[in-house]
C-alpha cells in the first residue's frame, strides 16, 4: 500500500474558500457606492479589469467563516473607507510599494488573511455571517469599501455538443 502523501491530489481534501461580500459593503456601480444587499441582477458594477460589468446573478448564504477585521486607512489613504471586516480568504489586489514588499512584485492578489498584523489588520475569529456573492460572466476585480477585491463567481458557460 502507497503511503499518504500530500502531493496525492485523490488522497488531499481541498477546504473550501470563503469568499465574498458582507451586509453593509459599499460596491461601487455605475449609479454610484450602494450596499451589497441593495443589488439587483443587471446591475452595471465599475470594475478595474473591464471599466464595467453586469450583474448576472447573487447567491446570499448563512454560514460561519473566519472574519479579518480592516481599519480605515490600513491599506493607503481611504483604504478602506473605514473600519470593514471581510472573510479571512477575501482576495484583495495590493499595488505598488505593499505589493513589492510582500512579494516583489507590483502587484498581486493576497488573501486578507495573509496580512494581518494584529494591530490594524486583526482576526476577529469565527462568525455567523451573511455572505453575498456576486456572479459575473468571468471573475473581475471590484471596488468594495475603497478597496480593489476580488470576485471570481462566474457563471458557467453551456456548449452545445457538436
Amino acid at each position: 500500500m502507497k503511503p499518504f502523501s500530500a502531493e496525492d491530489s485523490a488522497q488531499t481534501q481541498t477546504l473550501p474558500r470563503t469568499s465574498g461580500f458582507l451586509v453593509g459593503s459599499k460596491i461601487l456601480t455605475l449609479d454610484g457606492e450602494l450596499p451589497v444587499e441593495h443589488l439587483c441582477v443587471g446591475d452595471r458594477v465599475i470594475t478595474r479589469d473591464t471599466g464595467m460589468a453586469v450583474l448576472q446573478a447573487i447567491h446570499v448564504t448563512q454560514t460561519e467563516c473566519n472574519l479579518v477585521a480592516i481599519a480605515k486607512g490600513a491599506l493607503g489613504q481611504n483604504s478602506p473607507l473605514a473600519d470593514i471586516s471581510v472573510p479571512v480568504d477575501q482576495q484583495i489586489l495590493l499595488r505598488g510599494w505593499r505589493a513589492v514588499a510582500l512579494t516583489g512584485k507590483k502587484q498581486v492578489l493576497s488573501a486578507v488573511g495573509s496580512l494581518t498584523n494584529n494591530e490594524f489588520i486583526r482576526p476577529v475569529g469565527l462568525q455567523r455571517v451573511r455572505l453575498f456573492s456576486l456572479t459575473f460572466a468571468k471573475p473581475h476585480i471590484l471596488y468594495v469599501d475603497g478597496l480593489e477585491m476580488e470576485c471570481s463567481c462566474q457563471k458557467a458557460t453551456l456548449r452545445a455538443a457538436a
